[in-house]
Order: structure tokens, then C-alpha cells, then sequence
């Protein structure tokens, strides 16, 4: 740093080469020598997001969506399995507020280490509440789910993937949180098969199971549920022997997408941890230009 009596011989000698005739540099050549100011990391900068807005609106949610981030879940087979998260995270926004601090979500997430882990979800909902000062905390994650599966004759190995969702919550201390799986099945038409001369037309379908639970639920299990509940499952890797055997097996067992979602609601009733579901089945038709579709919910 500068005394004042360097900065007044240093001004000096400027007004000398003013003196001189010596053209004072330009700020571009100055700073393409490196030698320009350079503004002070700790200066202050205006926080819009506090200032004030008059609108007199409360925003219900506000954050980040589409984050990329690893994290660890649960595998009954396994104990523990390693994937990737498509992640959000918001809170409320009062009235008074013109926003949020977008940065303070990346930061909580960081701050709780590279992996997350289903256990800590809470942890984090409760660290968004405090760094935002807000009444609620909301967090989305969404991931793709891998099981190995056998072929039913040949029992050759493969792995098949599924979607999985948690949806949570924090409303002061109170938690909620609803676990979603996503799996296609084969569905064969009860239709076709009654009316036609040879075959029956059949198509994948999508299933979509959410629940709240009074403890933890295996994603394995409410696969097994909705699996069980079609004409037949789907396999990553089957051999003739193991095709005849689950065509022959939908022939057998054909569903409408309503049978569909009345076999998993069935299944969710008799479940002793299950209080709420939401079922919803979507048949991507083979002889339609549009899809069957059918929703339970308890």
C-alpha cells in the first residue's frame, strides 16, 4: 500500500511526463500490461434479491431444477447401490422478498458431501429451511433404478433399469415424503384374445406406483407388485426358449390397463405400511394411434 507521500511523488512523476509531452497510457494498454486496477474481492455488491417487492404475492416454491448429482440408495439385494440423481431443491419465498439466493441451494448440497444419501434427505430439508430462513423446503430426486434379472427358462443374466422419484418436504418439523417407481410391463389384450381367430394383439405398458408409507419401502418390492400385476414382466435378455415362455405366459394371463391398476391397488391394500397410493397405467397401444390409460388413487 500506498503513503500519502509515495502517492504524492508518484503523482508528480505522472505530471512530469505530462510535462514531457508523454501521452498518458490508455486503460486497454494498461490493463493488456497488467498493471490495471483491480477491484477489491471484498467490495460491496447491491443484493437485488433482498430489496423489496411490492406485489404483495407469497411464492410457494422457488429454487433450482435439473441438477446432476451421485447418490446412494438402498438395495435389498445389495445393500447399496450407487447411481445418479436429476435433483431440485426449492423453498418458499415470502411476500416481502423480490427473490432468492439461487447459489445457497448448491451450497447446502455440497455442504452434506459428494454422495447423498437417502438418510440425510432430512438433514438437507431442514439445512434449506435455516440458510433461507423459510417455513418450508421441498427437494425432488429422480434416478434411474437397476436390477439383475434371470430369464425365466435359460435363467441367463441381465440388468434391467427402472425410474425411481423421491418427493420430501419440511413444513417446520414435519416431514413428507412419497416414493415413486416407474416400470414397463407386457399387457395382452382380454379383447383381442376373446374375438380373434389366432393371436391377440399386446403392447408394453407403463406403470406408475406412489406411495406414503408408515416406514420404509423397498423399490424392489413395489416393482415385484407391479410386475406380478400384468400379462407378463420384461427382461433384458431372453433366448427362444425364455420368448415362447413369456409370450405363452401373457397369452395366458391377459389385462386390460384397468385390470391393470386394480391388481396393483389390491396388492398396495393389503400392504400393512402403505397409508396413501397413487396408481396410474398407460398402454402404448400396438393397434391404435393413441394409448389406453387408467389412474387409482387411495
Amino acid at each position: 500500500m500506498l503513503k500519502s507521500e509515495d502517492t504524492g511523488a508518484a503523482t508528480g512523476r505522472l505530471l512530469t511526463k505530462k510535462r514531457r509531452g508523454t501521452r498518458p497510457r490508455s486503460a486497454a494498454q494498461a490493463l493488456q500490461n497488467g498493471k490495471a486496477a483491480k477491484p477489491s474481492v471484498h467490495a460491496h455488491l447491491h443484493d437485488k434479491q433482498s430489496e423489496r417487492d411490492y406485489r404483495e404475492l407469497r411464492i410457494d416454491k422457488v429454487g433450482v431444477r435439473g441438477m446432476r448429482f451421485p447418490i446412494e440408495v438402498r438395495d435389498k439385494e445389495r445393500a447399496i447401490q450407487n447411481t445418479v440423481a436429476t435433483i431440485g431443491m426449492f423453498v418458499d419465498l415470502p411476500k416481502e422478498f423480490k427473490g432468492t439466493h439461487m447459489s445457497r441451494f448448491i451450497e447446502v448440497l455440497n455442504a452434506h458431501g459428494n454422495i447423498i444419501h437417502v438418510e440425510n434427505i432430512t438433514e438437507i430439508l431442514h439445512a434449506m429451511q435455516q440458510s433461507f430462513h423459510a417455513e418450508t423446503s421441498h427437494m425432488e430426486i429422480e434416478f434411474p433404478y437397476f436390477m439383475v434379472k434371470k430369464a425365466p427358462v435359460t435363467r441367463r443374466e441381465s440388468v434391467m433399469d427402472y425410474i425411481a422419484r423421491f418427493d420430501a418436504a419440511a413444513c417446520g418439523k414435519k416431514i413428507d415424503f412419497v416414493l415413486t417407481v416407474r416400470a414397463m410391463v407386457t399387457t395382452l389384450c382380454p379383447c383381442s384374445k376373446a374375438i380373434a381367430a389366432f393371436g391377440a394383439h399386446n403392447q408394453r405398458g407403463e406403470v406408475t406406483v406412489q406411495i406414503r408409507s408408515r416406514k420404509a419401502v423397498w423399490i424392489e418390492d413395489l416393482i415385484a407388485i407391479i410386475e406380478s400385476s400384468a400379462s407378463c414382466e420384461l427382461y433384458g435378455l431372453l433366448k427362444r426358449q425364455d420368448e415362447k415362455a413369456v409370450t405363452e405366459r401373457a397369452y395366458e394371463n391377459p389385462v386390460f390397463v384397468e385390470d391393470l391398476v386394480r391388481n396393483v391397488a389390491v396388492k398396495l391394500n393389503a400392504h400393512a405400511d402403505v397409508t396413501w397410493y397413487k396408481v396410474e397405467a398407460e398402454n402404448h397401444e400396438s393397434i391404435h394411434n393413441h394409448n389406453a390409460y387408467a389412474c387409482i388413487e387411495k
